[in-house]
């Protein structure tokens, strides 16, 4: 396997060069992108350089405790990024938004790592922690996709879902059409990626791998899994998530709120 070429300080500066090309390119097309750019690069070369230093102490310590307070503070903060993308307005949709990726996110993590990786310890940072960022990250645009598009069509179809509840229809009979649509919307970037990948482009994480020195097939293989991985979650998160915001649409009496 070849060594890893490693990038210092010198090489990052000088790929920071892209971004002052961008930047310049904005301002010479007159875009008005200039400070959205620059506060761009600035959050993801700060973002990225704690990252590296929390997971660099996480896998020294190796310890499960840290290993699960750092998945809660991911968890967390992809919930409060879904629960601002679809709307702040519902009441207690946070919990409803961090409920739904923990589920989905778990269970896809506890599949995958118990029954196909089995690591040594079952909280391997090396592991656990880059598929539940995977999975989080997916589960979270997924859901403020779906979440998005369930609470607009349904605050601009209240005669349509009021006409079906007088004819008798219950609650969950009334939006289930709206709830159809808005799972399907939350999967349509997930299918598109399953159809054209391998095809179009190499996928982020293979390419990782290989620029890591990996085995292409190795890495595909770690990329059949994460696709499958975030499939399943994407799916059942806005399941889940759908059912949820569906009931906040209604009070006890069944009527719709408004």
């Amino acid at each position: 396997m070849p060594d890893l070429i490693e990038l210092d300080f010198v090489d990052l500066a000088i790929a920071m060069g892209l971004m002052a090309i961008a930047i310049g390119l904005s301002a010479w097309e007159k875009l008005g992108l200039e400070l959205n750019l620059t506060l761009a690069t600035g959050r993801t070369i700060l973002q990225l350089l704690v990252l590296g230093y929390i997971l660099d102490f996480i896998l020294a310590l190796d310890n499960a405790w840290a290993v699960l307070a750092l998945l809660a503070i991911m968890l967390t903060i992809t919930a409060i990024v879904a629960r601002n993308r679809i709307t702040p307005k519902i009441p207690h949709l946070l919990p409803l938004v961090w409920g739904a990726i923990f589920t989905s996110t778990a269970l896809t993590v506890f599949y995958t790592n118990f029954l196909i990786i089995q690591p040594e310890r079952w909280y391997q940072a090396q592991y656990i922690i880059p598929l539940a960022g995977i999975v989080l990250g997916n589960a979270t645009n997924a859901a403020a996709i779906a979440g998005e598009r369930l609470v607009s069509t349904i605050n601009s179809s209240h005669l349509e879902i009021e006409t079906h509840l007088s004819l008798g229809a219950t609650p969950q009979q009334a939006v289930s059409q709206y709830r159809k649509d808005a799972i399907r919307a939350g999967l349509i970037p997930t299918l598109n990626q399953m159809i054209i990948i391998g095809m179009v482009a190499i996928p982020g994480i293979t390419t990782g791998q290989l620029l890591a020195g990996v085995r292409p097939l190795d890495a595909i293989s770690y990329e059949i899994l994460i696709i499958f991985m975030v499939a399943f979650a994407n799916l059942l998160t806005t399941i889940l998530l759908t059912r949820g915001l569906c009931r906040q649409f209604f009070n006890s009496a069944a009527q719709l709120i408004s």
